[in-house]
């Protein structure tokens, strides 16, 4: 059966949505935009255009595809673009643009059916709802464009420390903000991810043939770095888990390890939802007394991320809500000191499961990094500079 069960699964995340978008889209430079009036006053115009006008030119867009071709797409790259360009998109702090807003109706997704039938068949797709890979893991360390180079391996140890520190300034960041303005649409913005991102903790995803690693061209809020080293990583045989692979995982995790964050999401995530409600987030360090990381698949990232979910039950007025917000797609937060360079010994002296460097990781021996430079040339962006 290919995934997910049913295309429509795909279509109800924003992401998911919006790549499928991205597959027939008038706006990627290969057809002419001025055939597509609707689309063009929407984007570059004054913002309105007519739904059923709009539906109308996507549907002519849709039939002119080559969607047998999508359907059999088996290399990355070849769909992986179009999710990578649904992550540029991506923004929680604000409303989206009018065109964003319109993907998300009715009229558009059934329009998106046979473009949602054709990514989830295709063989390029089958890997997406898969689990964290150990012998493929790598850590993107993103270079700035001034010439700052640091070329400092990521830190294996502290994490506990670090997600203690990440409890300790999130509850600061809701205290802070309980003084704001209870108007949710008043101007004003605080912590709006739902990850421990700004833990310190070390975070890796798989590489994939071409592509030291994922989040190179996988990354939600990029800020368009130019180089990135990649490390080779691996987690220890008896590290444990826990998997994101659709809404269900996620507000499973929430329920069990809750953290409310209503006062510091109040305003932003009202801005991307419509929603003025109680808002939780898992509590990492509650979670890292259990697993020793975090992992979002592909497919748990394109069919739950931007979504308002019930924490229990169905979202009501007063139900309890999470979001997935900020959390790339195949990305491991690791919560615990699990990890070693890829290569080296493990318990026993044996070579542990990442000695040998999955296809695309260009690993040298003794887990040392690889240097990627932004390449406009390769189909993902990304070129290794040596």
């Amino acid at each position: 059966m290919s995934w997910p069960a049913v295309p429509g699964e795909l279509l109800a995340g924003p992401r998911g949505r919006h790549a499928c978008f991205e597959v027939v889209s008038p706006y990627n430079g290969d057809v002419d935009l001025e055939q597509f009036p609707a689309w063009l006053a929407l984007r570059y115009g004054s913002g309105n255009a007519d739904a059923a006008q709009l539906a109308g030119e996507l549907t002519a867009l849709v039939a002119a595809a080559d969607l047998d071709a999508v359907a059999a797409t088996a290399g990355d790259a070849g769909l992986l673009r179009y999710v990578a360009e649904a992550l540029t998109w991506a923004t929680y702090w604000q409303s989206g643009q009018a065109w964003q807003r319109l993907l998300a109706t009715d009229e558009i997704g059934t329009v998106l059916e046979p473009v949602a039938r054709a990514v989830t068949a295709a063989p390029a797709a089958q890997w997406w709802p898969s689990p964290v890979d150990p012998d493929r893991q790598q850590y993107a360390q993103f270079l700035s464009r001034d010439g700052d180079f640091d070329m400092e391996p990521p830190a294996l140890t502290g994490a506990a420390d670090r997600v203690a520190r990440w409890r300790e300034q999130a509850a600061e960041r809701e205290r802070a903000a309980a003084s704001r303005p209870s108007d949710p649409a008043a101007n004003y913005s605080d912590w709006w991810w739902s990850t421990p991102s700004l833990a310190g903790l070390v975070s890796t995803t798989r590489s994939v043939p071409g592509l030291g690693a994922l989040r190179l061209c996988l990354v939600e809020d990029s800020l368009g770095w130019p180089e990135a080293l990649c490390w080779p990583l691996t987690p220890r045989p008896s590290a444990k888990v826990y998997e994101i692979g659709g809404q269900k995982d996620w507000t499973a995790l929430v329920r069990q390890y809750p953290l409310d964050v209503t006062k510091s999401r109040w305003h932003d995530w009202f801005k991307i939802t419509g929603r003025a409600g109680t808002w939780l987030i898992p509590d990492y360090r509650a979670v890292a007394a259990d697993y020793d990381g975090v992992h979002l698949t592909v497919g748990g990232y394109l069919t739950t991320a931007g979504r308002p979910l019930a924490v229990d039950g169905s979202l009501e007025a007063g139900a309890v809500a999470t979001m997935l917000a900020g959390w790339d797609p195949d990305l491991t937060y690791w919560l615990a000191d699990v990890l070693e360079p890829a290569g080296q010994a493990g318990p026993g002296g044996q070579a542990g499961p990442g000695g040998q460097a999955g296809p695309g990781a260009q690993a040298r021996p003794g887990g040392q990094p690889v240097r990627w430079v932004e390449c406009d040339d390769e189909p993902l962006g990304w070129a290794a500079a040596e």
